[in-house]
């Protein structure tokens, strides 16, 4: 199995779980989009750790679990008129958005 994110409570990272409700028929073109601008755009960005998308079964959701050295620079990459315009495309795709930063508080691999 390969790990998309590196979880861990002892390390001080900002952590955004951004939930888009989204019609069904819409959900692919979305991840899709979210990848490209994760690709061309944050990856690039000062502090990007990872980003990593789920796909509800229902396909009414899609989860953004991104990773971020410090709120400091997720806060940066907002101000980012090149990240803006791939946020504003993602948000005409969504009928909501929802980001929220996290802080991990306990993990519990299995190993």
């Amino acid at each position: 199995m390969t790990v998309t994110a590196s979880i861990d409570s002892t390390r001080p990272v900002a952590t955004l779980i951004n939930v888009f409700t989204v019609a069904p028929e819409r959900q692919q073109e979305l991840i899709a989009l979210l990848a490209q601008a994760t690709e061309e755009t944050m990856k690039h960005q000062p502090g990007f750790i990872c980003a990593n998308f789920h796909a509800s079964e229902d396909g009414q959701r899609v989860i953004n679990y991104a990773q971020w050295e410090s709120e400091q620079h997720y806060r940066a990459m907002l101000a980012n008129p090149e990240a803006r315009v791939h946020m504003d495309q993602a948000a005409t795709i969504a009928t909501d958005v929802q980001p929220r930063l996290f802080h991990v508080i306990s993990t519990h691999p299995r190993h």
